[in-house]
């Protein structure tokens, strides 16, 4: 059975133990905690750390962070951490390759499988271009992650959105293309997707077919759903920044089917969790909407995915 949870990023100011006691009371089985270095924030849900992963040296800190998941019943889908650790800033690439190392370990250390994160790019140069230095930084990365035994999701999100990361966007792994090359390149059971159909969405792919390919690399799901404006579209065409015609929606309110795509995903047998991911700006008041942005998420999933919590 799948576990329905959420992204732990929409509540930056809450403590990791009001994070599992709201997702209790909503009704979630599991979230995904977000592990940035305390005071690195770089842009809209980034530099949030709901476990600092260089406390975890001390027994007692992990013991207090299981004691907090069994108290109130919530399960940790997964350490999530998305720098990008191929920038062209180079001091910025060697944080994030150290860090997401250090999440990596720390996962194990808490007794987790998954880590999810991006591969990260440099945005001023093409895909060739990027490849060595992708095959450099991610070959040593993914060989930490099997001696720890755990599996790194990639989100697949292009990270192009706006200006700043224009032409080339900062995650490379946006296209399913580009993900048989990665898999091919770096071939291991413990390197996979961290799939996230939105992203498709809006790149006007189908976001059904690359589930069936990549059946066995789907890690660990982020429930996000998206609206693409196309009258804006049909005005300024694909080459505009994708900001100007889409909006990140919850689920059900945007132009993913959720009901074709869960049927896809269970035909996959997946079994892992979905997390919800918001990023909907009519629900970033405060909050309290963030808190509602959760709940409608959890009540619209819930007819997908049958769980042993009832709100």
């Amino acid at each position: 059975m799948m576990q329905l949870g959420f992204v732990s990023a929409i509540l930056p100011d809450l403590s990791l133990e009001d994070v599992f006691a709201t997702a209790a009371e909503i009704g979630y089985e599991c979230v995904e905690v977000m592990c940035w270095p305390e005071g690195k924030a770089t842009r809209r849900y980034a530099g949030i750390t709901h476990i600092n992963v260089a406390n975890l040296n001390d027994p007692s800190a992990i013991d207090s962070i299981h004691n907090l998941s069994q108290k109130y019943g919530i399960g940790i889908s997964g350490l999530g951490y998305y720098p990008n650790a191929l920038s062209c800033d180079a001091a910025e690439a060697e944080q994030a390759v150290e860090h997401i190392k250090a999440v990596i370990t720390a996962t194990s250390k808490l007794n987790l499988t998954r880590m999810n994160t991006f591969i990260g790019r440099d945005w001023t140069k093409s895909v060739d271009d990027n490849w060595p230095r992708f095959l450099e930084t991610w070959k040593p990365i993914i060989q930490h992650a099997e001696e720890h035994g755990v599996k790194v999701g990639i989100e697949n999100c292009p990270m192009l959105f706006t200006a700043d990361e224009w032409p080339g966007g900062k995650n490379l792994a946006g296209s399913p293309a580009i993900w048989r090359r990665m898999f091919h390149d770096i071939p291991s059971d413990n390197f996979g997707l961290n799939y996230d159909p939105s992203h498709l969405v809006f790149q006007q792919m189908d976001y059904l077919k690359p589930m069936r390919e990549f059946a066995d690399k789907l890690f660990h799901i982020h429930a996000k759903d998206v609206r693409v404006d196309r009258h804006q579209l049909d005005d300024i065409g694909i080459l505009a920044y994708p900001n100007e015609y889409h909006s990140p929606k919850l689920p059900g309110m945007g132009d993913v089917d959720w009901g074709k795509f869960f049927s896809a995903l269970t035909d996959t047998g997946y079994r892992g969790s979905v997390c919800v991911e918001v990023e909907d700006r009519a629900y970033e008041g405060s909050e309290d909407d963030c808190k509602l942005a959760l709940v409608q998420s959890h009540d619209f999933l819930r007819n997908y995915l049958p769980g042993t919590k009832l709100h």
